[in-house]
């Protein structure tokens, strides 16, 4: 069990898709019934503000520094950059410890004068170390270092250890999202088109596929067409969590596609709000790990609405 991306309740993906981390700030979706406009507004706005907040938090995407895949055995970790798992320049001692793989298990020790903890206790030097827990529960070991802290993920039979750096430069000059102005016309009522028993292979950035569980579709008309988009589990009440693409990737909106949540389908109806979708972690840094969207995302339609590319991500 992951995190749900946007919001608080998590959500069933397979691993392969990630970590156990918020991606944004909770926000109450659209109702189903059309919105008084000024209300609308508000609603919209607000949700855009937590937005903001969740990604200048001290844990949020802006802090991501630096993400390694271990290797069996020693892994040496410290900002000397010959190390396998290296920290900020200026952030830690050359060598400020060893990450020791041994099959799925991964045990932590550091060098003696390094004021290191993990979840608040400090590591004492040398061997035996302290054992890690690994972020696929939601509850990873977390290690502090000074303003750093980091921990492990898993992807597939992949482990790595994730660096954030609560003073990094780009929370620092973080100054907020770019969007789209809102347009009503953009939260749509789909139909909701249930699936049974049905799984869709999602591919994430670093190039692992894992088939994952698919409630139905949501499609939708615009401009005298219609539109479907296959959407994955949300949060644990019912709703949806939709991975798409469309034309405006790569121009004026992040290249590898946005993300959006619904709340629960009802009545065969589900509100999608165009307005409020989302970009991914990927946009923000290169040490994310996202999901991206399958073919049949990918709409072929300018979807102008929402969030826009932010301009101080790692391809700009």
């Amino acid at each position: 069990m992951i995190a749900r991306p946007h919001r608080s309740a998590p959500f069933l993906l397979a691993t392969v898709l990630g970590a156990a981390t918020l991606w944004a700030a909770d926000a109450k979706a659209p109702a189903a019934k059309t919105p008084d406009a000024q209300a609308y507004r508000q609603e919209i706005e607000a949700f855009r503000k937590e937005r903001f907040e969740s990604l200048k938090k001290e844990d949020g995407w802006l802090t991501l520094v630096g993400l390694y895949w271990l290797q069996p055995g020693d892994n040496r970790f410290g900002s000397d950059p010959g190390n396998p798992v290296i920290l900020p320049a200026g952030k830690s001692p050359a060598v400020a410890g060893l990450l020791i793989r041994e099959g799925d298990k991964v045990r932590v020790t550091v060098e003696p004068g390094v004021a290191l903890t993990a979840d608040g206790k400090a590591v004492a030097p040398g061997a035996p170390g302290v054992e890690l827990k690994v972020d696929t529960e939601g509850k990873p070991t977390l290690l502090q270092l000074g303003s750093l802290n980091f921990y492990l993920i898993k992807r597939g039979d992949r482990l790595g250890v994730r660096i954030k750096d609560k003073e990094s430069p780009v929370r620092a000059s973080f100054k907020g999202l770019d969007n789209y102005p809102i347009r009503p016309e953009w939260r749509v009522v789909a139909r909701f088109e249930p699936y049974k028993d049905k799984k869709i292979p999602i591919a994430n950035i670093v190039g692992q596929v894992d088939d994952n569980p698919s409630p139905g579709a949501v499609v939708f008309d615009w401009q005298g067409k219609t539109y479907r988009i296959d959407a994955l589990e949300g949060s644990p009440e019912g709703g949806l969590f939709l991975l798409f693409g469309d034309k405006t990737n790569g121009k004026e909106t992040y290249g590898a596609g946005r993300f959006l949540d619904t709340d629960p389908p009802k009545d065969g109806k589900v509100v999608v709000d165009f307005n409020t979708a989302y970009n991914p972690p990927c946009a923000f840094t290169a040490f994310a790990t996202c999901p991206l969207p399958p073919a049949q995302n990918k709409l072929a339609v300018a979807v102008e609405a929402g969030e826009k590319n932010f301009a101080g991500g790692p391809h700009h």
